[in-house]
């Protein structure tokens, strides 16, 4: 039941961008920029443009940042352990560190617990966003530049000005004219529908043929596994509501994000492998959110 309700509907989605792009063999690469510059950077606007900045938000922004640094420390130590090349740990932090709340994680949260845990979904996703936004960027465009290109790469994504103009705003109390925020809101609106479908085109570019199982198996592992584990533990620490507690251990369980595979297509950092291990999460994420789903219902 729990596949059939919450995780189902997901996927005919993502299967609906996959069969469009089998037909029609699209240029992701201009769908992925508007994404990233235009559709996104008004979902990150909006969402902290209307949300209060309150102590659930704070445990949020804590916790989101404590798992990224996590994982990025198990990744960093992996790769050293494999002796990976900067490039090859540069692909895996991107396969890694960032997990797939928005275009698969706050659907499935929406499912399984309704508007009460969309509206948790939401804030995580936006605030990943901005983690990406930083993170992400620097280690896709560190793989081939230098620290000085990433961080350059890093301060050009709109959706971190957005983030910080929208508080601001916010806590000025200013208040944008109706029109203006209808029209920012109704960009927004298409972010995650859109991005949902970019997953599945993506996931139709990727050849099985040309999969590197032993990368793959330990982005696997970490993805979904470490990660919702080391979000259960990074929970104890606060007094969280059990329902976002709930809600963040999913969302760290999510597969690979498809917004890094973006980003490995935007500077070029390994996108076949990137593109693989969000094709290979994502297929088996669909046993292990069925099974978390279950343990925490």
């Amino acid at each position: 039941m729990i596949f059939l309700e919450v995780i189902m509907p997901v996927l005919l989605i993502f299967f609906s961008g996959y069969v469009l792009q089998r037909i029609y063999k699209l240029d992701l690469k201009p769908i992925s920029t508007l994404a990233i510059y235009v559709l996104s950077t008004a979902l990150v606007f909006r969402t902290f443009y209307k949300t209060p900045l309150d102590m659930q938000l704070f445990y949020i922004i804590v916790i989101s940042m404590l798992l990224t640094l996590g994982l990025i420390g198990i990744t960093y130590l992996t790769a050293k352990c494999f002796k990976y090349d900067r490039q090859q740990e540069s692909a895996m932090m991107l396969s890694t560190a960032f997990m797939n709340s928005g275009n698969y994680g706050t659907p499935i949260i929406l499912f399984a617990y309704g508007e009460a845990g969309f509206d948790y979904a939401v804030q995580i996703m936006v605030f990943h966003g901005i983690i990406m936004g930083v993170f992400g960027v620097y280690f896709a465009s560190r793989g081939k530049g230098g620290v000085k290109d990433a961080v350059r790469n890093v301060l050009k994504q709109p959706s971190n000005h957005a983030f910080i103009v929208a508080i601001l705003l916010q806590q000025a109390h200013i208040v944008i004219p109706d029109s203006y925020y209808q029209a920012i809101d109704l960009v927004a609106q298409a972010g995650i529908p859109v991005v949902m479908l970019i997953l599945g085109m993506q996931l139709a570019n990727v050849s099985a043929k040309e999969l590197n199982w032993r990368e793959l198996s330990v982005a696997s592992v970490i993805r979904l596994v470490a990660s919702p584990v080391l979000a259960y533990l990074i929970c104890l620490m606060f007094p969280i509501d059990p329902l976002l507690q709930n809600v963040l251990i999913i969302l760290a369980a999510m597969p690979s994000a498809a917004t890094t595979a973006m980003y490995a297509i935007q500077f070029n950092a390994r996108p076949q492998f990137v593109s693989s291990s969000v094709l290979v999460t994502t297929v088996m994420s669909v046993g292990t959110l069925t099974f978390l789903l279950h343990i925490l219902q």
